[in-house]
């Protein structure tokens, strides 16, 4: 079975590394959209694969770590693109909930990341 949680949080950043004019060069913000996804068994006992309350503990504290931060500021995100800020919220998360399977991350309503791991 596949369960899933939504996270949203705001942060600042810019990218060093994109040409100059590039408007992402700018210091701007977002406000992130993050899905995690965990695959498992239902456990018979308790009757679900992960308890939601959890994975709202756990994954509240990474968010915390970026949420209203400028990202670049955070060690491991010095160029926090997209797909390099999933990488690091994959590792951070699946440290903690290793059923973790799947991750999607919007930057916009409409642009964003799966990221597998």
């Amino acid at each position: 079975m596949i369960i899933y949680r939504e996270f949203t949080f705001d942060s600042a950043h810019f990218l060093p590394n994109v040409p100059e004019g590039h408007k992402c060069r700018n210091m701007h913000g977002h406000t992130y959209k993050l899905k995690v996804y965990f695959e498992g068994s239902i456990d018979n006992e308790q009757g679900w694969v992960m308890d939601f309350a959890e994975i709202k503990q756990k994954i509240g504290n990474i968010i915390d770590l970026v949420d209203h931060k400028t990202l670049n500021e955070v060690p491991g995100l010095e160029n926090p693109t997209c797909e390099r800020l999933a990488v690091w919220l994959w590792e951070k998360i699946k440290a903690e909930l290793p059923l973790l399977t799947k991750i999607k991350l919007d930057e916009t309503p409409t642009s964003g990341v799966i990221y597998r791991g």
